[in-house]
């Protein structure tokens, strides 16, 4: 009896042994979370910034007109950069922020210094830099996507390019209250048509 329950225990332990092996193995098919190549951590660097220029935009632009979008959507901007920041520091990527106003790409600092010119003109033009934003980096995250193979970043971009929907969606309500419309100046008039014909998303 005691060599039949020690045998019992022991085929236990081996089936269980077995099984956490095979969970482990069956959990790194297709894993290429730690797999980053030098394309990865540019595309992480760039959006890091291409986000700190729709919350530093928003932030410009709400000081001067108080329009609540630029309040919200700013704060979410901040979140959607702590998103990417925490894959920059999971691959141990060095990166700087800059304070509000400056950039270390030059592209997109010209981009910040336009849009606090232009969105001074009005609130309608204010409301159309927003648009443009949101436009711009609903490509740019869909082109790094594209390119990549890392499921975590996949994953981030994803759910950013998600958020960027629904503040497109949100920027070009305001305009057409203000009785104007917004052509999309990045995504094809298809694409365009597609996020503001559809509802507002749940973003993870």
């Amino acid at each position: 009896m005691k060599r039949t329950r020690l045998l019992i225990v022991v085929f236990g332990l081996i089936l269980v042994t077995s099984f956490i092996s095979c969970s482990k193995d069956d959990d790194n098919t297709g894993n290429n979370n730690t797999e980053i190549t030098q394309t990865d951590k540019e595309a992480l660097l760039f959006m890091l910034e291409e986000e700190k220029l729709a919350r530093d935009t928003y932030s410009y632009l709400y000081g001067l007109w108080r329009i609540v979008q630029f309040s919200n959507i700013k704060s979410s901007e901040q979140s959607h950069m702590n998103a990417v920041a925490n894959l920059l520091d999971l691959y141990n990527i060095d990166y700087t922020i800059l304070e509000e106003g400056l950039f270390v790409n030059q592209d997109l600092q010209n981009l910040y210094n336009q849009f606090v010119i232009d969105g001074a003109i009005d609130q309608t033009k204010a409301l159309q830099i927003g648009a443009t934003i949101e436009d711009l980096d609903i490509v740019d995250l869909e082109n790094n996507i594209k390119v990549t193979s890392n499921t975590a970043i996949i994953s981030v971009f994803e759910s950013l390019q998600c958020g960027s929907r629904n503040h497109l969606r949100s920027f070009v309500s305001a305009i057409e209250i203000f009785g104007e419309k917004y052509t999309p100046q990045y995504l094809t008039q298809e694409e365009y048509n597609s996020i503001i014909n559809s509802s507002n998303e749940q973003c993870n």
